[in-house]
């Protein structure tokens, strides 16, 4: 998917460990089968091919009807802010990368691994705990601006452009947002859902905060242009109590 993926997975001992290395082995293979299927730089993938009218989603497999089913409905919760086509194209990255990460998290689950955190690209999907993750600072390379505490599934996704430059516009202009912010991070249980509305949240610029405060089960914390900072009103209890040095690092 042209990211890292970093794995960090314990067990309640080492009579689980050759049932959990099985899963983390099942979990490979299906974050590799997602790239196959869905990769945009394939020509010849099944999504290029569907997008290209080649094929019909009939004729794709089972997991195409399930993301763009997702897809879907993170439009309508949107209001279009958050769509897998965009002009004449069909790109789903912005919701796939985060329900291939879900998806592997709970392969691990499932063969009895007792925590997991999963690291796509810096979207993170957290089973078990206790887990901290770290929300870097946008304006200072290498330092921290919060850091989120879990002691079950929750899901971290930051969106902006500081690590690929202004890759997400308004789609209703095609310019970049309106007010746009530094960096945004949503915070809820699924990876899915938190990859989608960080993506549209950062689209909406100004008006992310009123929409993600309107959102079940979902929070979001933004640093601005220029250093400031805001978040939801239920974003607190998900904030880890680890005092920052100036230098943005863990105190």
């Amino acid at each position: 998917m042209g990211t890292v993926f970093s794995f960090d997975v314990r067990t309640f001992g080492a009579a689980d460990e050759q049932r959990v290395r099985a899963g983390l082995t099942a979990a490979l293979e299906g974050l590799h089968h997602v790239d196959e299927v869905f990769s945009t730089y394939r020509a010849q993938s099944q999504i290029s091919r569907l997008g290209r009218g080649e094929i019909a989603l009939e004729d794709c497999d089972a997991d195409v009807t399930e993301v763009l089913r997702h897809c879907a409905a993170e439009e309508r919760l949107s209001d279009g802010y958050f769509t897998a086509r965009y002009g004449s194209g069909l790109d789903p990255t912005g919701l796939v990368k985060g329900w291939a990460v879900e998806r592997a998290v709970r392969m691990l689950a499932s063969s009895g691994a007792a925590a997991v955190c999963l690291n796509g690209g810096g979207d993170i999907q957290l089973h078990g705990g206790p887990w901290r993750v770290g929300i870097s600072d946008p304006l200072g390379p290498g330092g921290l601006v919060a850091v989120v505490e879990a002691h079950r599934t929750l899901a971290v996704a930051t969106s902006g452009p500081a690590e690929r430059g202004c890759h997400i516009v308004d789609p209703g202009t095609g310019r970049p947002p309106k007010g746009a912010v530094a960096s945004l991070t949503v915070v809820c249980p699924g990876l899915t859902q938190a990859d989608a509305r960080a993506t549209a949240a950062y689209a909406m610029g100004e008006r992310a905060r009123d929409w993600l405060e309107g959102l079940p089960d979902t929070e979001g914390f933004a640093v601005t242009a220029d250093g400031a900072v805001w978040q939801t009103s239920g974003f607190a209890r998900h904030l880890a109590a680890v005092p920052l040095r100036p230098d943005g690092k863990a105190a």
